[in-house]
């Protein structure tokens, strides 16, 4: 018997090695490390399955009859389902409600990372009195409850005839979001090593290029992911705007409108589902074209530092 084979009995017979049908050797922790690799696979693949069955029983409802819907067989498949409800849904009062939205989420979002990109540099890379009440001054305000200042906020749109108004409800929106995205923007920033700029400014950079140059390449990734945050909150925000617009409609007010029905009617859950889904169409696609720039900030901040 050789070296080889009696090295192979010997871990055998101690549990350390399995050999396959061919005869060649399998370490047992490497085997081990492959099952808990599939089990995990499988247990995200579920997570997965359950995290999208929603969504996905949104969109199959949107597609059927509220008679299909209310019966109390569920329809896993839109067999013989139709696009009807969507076209009952697109009236020109969701082309309202959707330039609103549209309109009061952008401008919040560019507002809202601005002052919070300045911001999280000041509170990061300069030292100055008042800095750290300024950070506990962030975090309080995090702590007020959006319910409490409804009264306080009504009152001062309404001084400033920003009621109904766009304008006003960005304000608000941009009020809101900015503590919590400065917070944000803070840690990124402080990730980013202060050296990398000096070193640019030692090889003949002014200030302001290095900064362009080599520190915000690295913060891209979290610029979108500051953005992302504050897309989200604007465009699923519904009580602010329930008090403030009283005659333009964002489309989660708008979306509203299909159960609050007469005591009378019924609802329609076919069109609910189907403006439901409408609604959830811009955000998919501010998450795909988003995805492919986080990639593409983060190979390019790796690159340039």
């Amino acid at each position: 018997m050789t070296v080889t084979a009696t090295r192979t009995a010997v871990e055998k017979s101690a549990g350390r090695v399995a050999v396959s049908a061919d005869g060649s050797r399998i370490p047992v922790r490497r085997r081990k490390l492959r099952l808990g690799t599939w089990l995990l696979s499988i247990l995200a693949l579920v997570i997965a399955v359950i995290w999208a069955f929603p969504v996905y029983w949104m969109v199959n409802s949107s597609m059927l009859s509220t008679a299909t819907l209310e019966s109390f067989t569920p329809t896993f498949f839109p067999v013989g389902g139709s696009f009807s409800n969507f076209e009952r849904v697109l009236t020109p009062s969701f082309f309202s409600a959707l330039a609103v939205s549209v309109g009061v989420t952008l401008l919040s979002v560019a507002v809202c990372l601005t002052f919070a990109f300045l911001a999280s540099i000041a509170i990061s890379r300069f030292k100055f009195r008042g800095r750290v009440s300024f950070i506990v001054t962030i975090l309080l305000i995090q702590m007020l409850p959006a319910e409490g200042l409804f009264i306080a906020q009504y009152k001062m749109m309404a001084s400033f005839g920003l009621l109904s108004n766009v304008l006003g409800l960005s304000i608000l929106y941009v009020a809101a979001v900015v503590p919590f995205t400065i917070w944000m923007l803070r840690g990124f920033v402080s990730g980013v090593p202060a050296e990398l700029e000096e070193a640019g400014m030692i090889d003949g950079l002014s200030r302001t290029q290095a900064f362009v140059r080599i520190t915000l390449p690295l913060l891209a990734p979290g610029l979108v992911a500051s953005g992302v945050f504050a897309f989200l909150q604007c465009w699923n925000e519904f009580t602010v705007a329930l008090v403030i617009m009283e005659n333009n409609r964002t489309l989660p007010l708008w979306l509203r409108g299909f159960v609050q029905q007469s005591a009378t009617q019924a609802i329609d859950w076919g069109q609910v589902m189907a403006a439901s889904t409408i609604v959830a169409i811009p955000v998919i696609i501010f998450f795909v074209i988003v995805q492919g720039r986080m990639t593409s900030g983060l190979v390019a901040g790796a690159v340039k530092g």
